[in-house]
C-alpha cells in the first residue's frame, strides 16, 4: 500500500491526466467506496448517503447507486443540485438506478446503519454557511457511525484545520493519495481510521512524492556486527538537569540507553547527585563544561539561566550532530545570534518543539501554529537549517529541503511529562548509531509512539515505562549479523 503524499496540485493534475484518457476516477471512487461499505455492513442496511454538490458528492452517487443495486436500502440526501457535469451525470445514475433524491432531513428522520459523508472533498477553504454547518452537527449527533469519502466534510485535508463545522468519521476512505491533514491536528480526530484507494491511477507523471506517512523503515540500518563494542554505537552526552528538574536528563539519558546508544553521559547543571540508582550506567558530570561525545542532546530540565545559556553556545560550536529540546528551543527563540549558530552549522541537527515552543521560535502564536502545521514545521526547518518535530496529534517530521513525514503512531497515552525527555534521548541513540538526522528523526517518532500505542488504555503511561519498552519495539526490526542464510546447527 503507498505512503506517499502528493501535493494539491499534483493531485489535480493527475486527475486532469486520468480525464485526457478517459479514465473515470469518480466511477472508479464511487464503486470503490460500495465496495467498502459491503464488506463491512450485511445486505439489507440502511445506509444514509449525504451528496454535495460538487465531485466529492458524484462519488457518493455513485456508491449510492452500487449500494442499490446490490440491495442495499439506501437515501441519498443532497442538499443543493450538483454542479460540475460528472456529478450531474452521478445523479442520473442515481436515478436511473431507482433511486431518489431528498433535500433535507426530516424532525422525525431515523438513524441509519451507516451514514455516507460526501458532502465537500478536498476542496473546501471558508467556513461554512449555517444550513450546512447545521446540517454537518445532525449528522454528528446522529449517533450513526459515519463513513467520510476522500475527507471529513470541514477539514482541511493538507492542514488538519478544521473549519467552523466538520463532520466527526470513524473511518476515511481517501483516494489517490493519502493526505498529510487526516493524521495531524484536527484530522487526528475528526477522520477516524484512515483506508486509502489508489483507484488504479495512471501513475503520477512528472510529479515527485512532498512526504509520506511515516514507517520503521530506517530500523534496517541498526543491524550491528558481531565484532562490536560500546565505542562501535556511539556516545551521547545529554545536557540539562537544572536544580528541580534533573529528572527530565535522566530520562533521557535512559531513553538513549534503551535505544541501543553504546554510552551515555549525563551533563547535569545540578550536580549534586553522584549516580542514578535506577540506571547506574548513566555517567553523571557536572555540567560546567560540556563532556565529549559522538552526539550531544541539549534541553531536558536545562531551565534558561545564564549557565543553561554557556552550555546551549558550547553544544552549537560541536561539529556533531545536535538534537534540541525545550529550554534550549526557548534559548534559541530569546537570542538570535544563537539561532544565526545553529542556522550556519554543518553537521545536522534535530529540533523536537510543541506547538508552544514552535510558535516562539517563528515569532507567532500557538493558534497559528496549529492552524497549519505542515507549513509552520517547514518554515522552521528551512529557517533553522534542522530537522524538526513539530510534537502532537499527528507528529511532524520536516527536513530543511521541506519533505515531510506525518506521523501515525502515538496518542493521547502519551501526554505525560517527561514524555517529550524520552523522544529526545531516543533521538540522540540513533544518531549516535549512525542514522541521518532525518532518519534517526523519523524512526524515533514511530517507536515513541508504538509505545504509546502497546499500553493498554489512555491513563498510567508514565515516560519510565515508555523508555523502557523500546528496545522490545526496536529489535524485531532489526535484521541480525549475517546476510540471512538458513543454515542447519553448527557441528
Amino acid at each position: 500500500m503507498s505512503t506517499a503524499i502528493y501535493t494539491l496540485e499534483a493531485l489535480r493534475a493527475l486527475e486532469a491526466r486520468a480525464d485526457a484518457a478517459g479514465l473515470d476516477l469518480m466511477a472508479r471512487a464511487g464503486e470503490a467506496a460500495a465496495n467498502w461499505i459491503a464488506a463491512r455492513l450485511p445486505v439489507g442496511a440502511r445506509v444514509l448517503v449525504a451528496a454535495g454538490p460538487g465531485n466529492n458528492g458524484g462519488d457518493a452517487l455513485i456508491a449510492a447507486a452500487a449500494l442499490l443495486r446490490n440491495r442495499y436500502q439506501v437515501d441519498v440526501l443532497q442538499p443543493a443540485a450538483p454542479k460540475s457535469p460528472a456529478a450531474q451525470q452521478a445523479l442520473q445514475t442515481w436515478l436511473a438506478a431507482g433511486g431518489r433524491v431528498q433535500r433535507s432531513l426530516t424532525a422525525d428522520w431515523s438513524r441509519p446503519e451507516l451514514i455516507v459523508d460526501g458532502l465537500f472533498g478536498i476542496g473546501v477553504d471558508r467556513p461554512f454557511s449555517e444550513p450546512w454547518a447545521e446540517l454537518i452537527a445532525r449528522l454528528n449527533e446522529s449517533g450513526a457511525p459515519i463513513l467520510a469519502l476522500d475527507t471529513p466534510s470541514g477539514l482541511d485535508a493538507w492542514s488538519g484545520r478544521a473549519l467552523n463545522a466538520a463532520v466527526h468519521a470513524d473511518a476515511t476512505l481517501t483516494f489517490l493519495c493519502h493526505k498529510p491533514g487526516l493524521f495531524t491536528g484536527n484530522g487526528a480526530d475528526l477522520a477516524g481510521k484512515v483506508f486509502l484507494d489508489t483507484l488504479q491511477h495512471p501513475g503520477w507523471a512528472g510529479h515527485e512524492p512532498e512526504g509520506a506517512l511515516n514507517h520503521a523503515g530506517a530500523a534496517a540500518s541498526l543491524r550491528r556486527r558481531r565484532n562490536s563494542h560500546k565505542g562501535s554505537h556511539g556516545t551521547v552526552v545529554i545536557a540539562g538537569g537544572a536544580p528541580g528538574m534533573l529528572g527530565a536528563a535522566l530520562l533521557a539519558g535512559r531513553a538513549a540507553l534503551s535505544a541501543g546508544a553504546g554510552k551515555v553521559l549525563v551533563a547535569a547543571l545540578d550536580d549534586r547527585l553522584a549516580v542514578d540508582p535506577l540506571t547506574p550506567e548513566l555517567m553523571l558530570r557536572p555540567a560546567d563544561t560540556l563532556p565529549e561525545g559522538r552526539v550531544t542532546a541539549i534541553g531536558p530540565g536545562l531551565g534558561q539561566e545564564s549557565a543553561a545559556r554557556v552550555l546551549l553556545a558550547q553544544a552549537l560550536a560541536r561539529t556533531g550532530p545536535l538534537v534540541l529540546d525545550a529550554d534550549a528551543l526557548n534559548l534559541l527563540a530569546a537570542d538570535a545570534s544563537l539561532a544565526t549558530k545553529l542556522a550556519e552549522r554543518q553537521a545536522p541537527a534535530v529540533l523536537t518543539p510543541h506547538p508552544a515552543e514552535a510558535a516562539r521560535l517563528l515569532d507567532t502564536d500557538t493558534a497559528a501554529v496549529q492552524n497549519d502545521r505542515l507549513h509552520a514545521a517547514r518554515a522552521l526547518a528551512e529557517r533553522l537549517n534542522a530537522v524538526v518535530v513539530l510534537k502532537g496529534a499527528g507528529s511532524l517530521i520536516v527536513g530543511p529541503d521541506g519533505y515531510y513525514h506525518v506521523n501515525t503512531t502515538g496518542g493521547p497515552a502519551l501526554a505525560a511529562a517527561g514524555q517529550g525527555d524520552v523522544l529526545t534521548g531516543i533521538i540522540a541513540a540513533l544518531l549516535g548509531q549512525g542514522l541521518d538526522a532525518f532518519a534517526a528523526a523519523s524512526l524515533a517518532v514511530w517507536a515513541h509512539g508504538r509505545a504509546g500505542d502497546l499500553h493498554p488504555g489512555v491513563l498510567g503511561l508514565s515516560a519510565s515505562a515508555t523508555a523502557a519498552r523500546i528496545p522490545a519495539i526496536l529489535n524485531p526490526l532489526i535484521p541480525p549479523p549475517g546476510k540471512g542464510l538458513v543454515l542447519g546447527p553448527a557441528t
